[in-house]
């Protein structure tokens, strides 16, 4: 799916996102919305397997999936109601998920709440307001093309439709600053990648 919105280039993205986190072994490491664990492996080897890496996803069907791999923790859990006790994790990753949930402010004080004093979030999306200059031929991929490209591959357009809106409706980048800012994290940086198709979050719990 991420393959198709972004083109590919999705796992520069991820790659970049993990050097940003720059996580260190012993390290505990929650991803929120993980999927199967494609942010979760990539911090884990960063952390040459020495650490804790946790994967919580509303899907029973993907952690179930994802168990398969060693070495990393699987909880079946909501991200606006995170199954950890608070200050248990010293960094909080969330890749391509939170633009799907009903409450993001809620999300976001969930990620501060389980993370330790000092511990660092970080949140990868793609950007609701398409890079300056070439608006209309990103729309017209957005629109057009993604939506036919998922009935040609998966047979399900209403899905990858649905996942251009909801791109669209996403806040942006400056707005998500704000909010976590206001979910009480400290040092708010944002970082666009690839001319702003997607933008990096970070804060920092203060």
């Amino acid at each position: 799916m991420n393959d198709l919105m972004s083109g590919g280039i999705h796992r520069l993205w991820k790659r970049e996102m993990v050097a940003w986190l720059a996580p260190r072994p012993g390290m505990a490491v929650l991803d929120v919305a993980g999927g199967t664990g494609d942010i979760a492996r990539r911090v884990l080897a960063a952390m040459e397997g020495q650490g804790r890496v946790i994967v919580c996803d509303a899907s029973e069907q993907m952690v179930d999936a994802g168990r398969e791999r060693t070495c990393i923790d699987w909880l079946v859990g909501d991200a606006e109601a995170l199954p950890l006790p608070a200050r248990s994790v010293d960094a909080c990753t969330i890749a391509f998920g939170i633009r799907n949930l009903t409450r993001i402010e809620r999300a976001l004080a969930e990620a501060r709440r389980v993370l330790r004093p000092g511990g660092r979030f970080l949140c990868l999306e793609f950007s609701s307001r398409p890079p300056a200059g070439i608006e209309r031929l990103y729309n017209a991929y957005s629109f057009a093309v993604i939506p036919l490209l998922g009935a040609a591959v998966t047979g399900q357009r209403d899905a990858y439709a649905y996942l251009v809106e909801s791109i669209r409706r996403f806040p942006p980048p400056e707005l998500l600053a704000s909010m976590m800012g206001d979910a009480g994290f400290g040092g708010v940086r944002v970082r666009p990648l690839s001319a702003g198709i997607a933008t990096l979050h970070s804060g920092w719990r203060i």
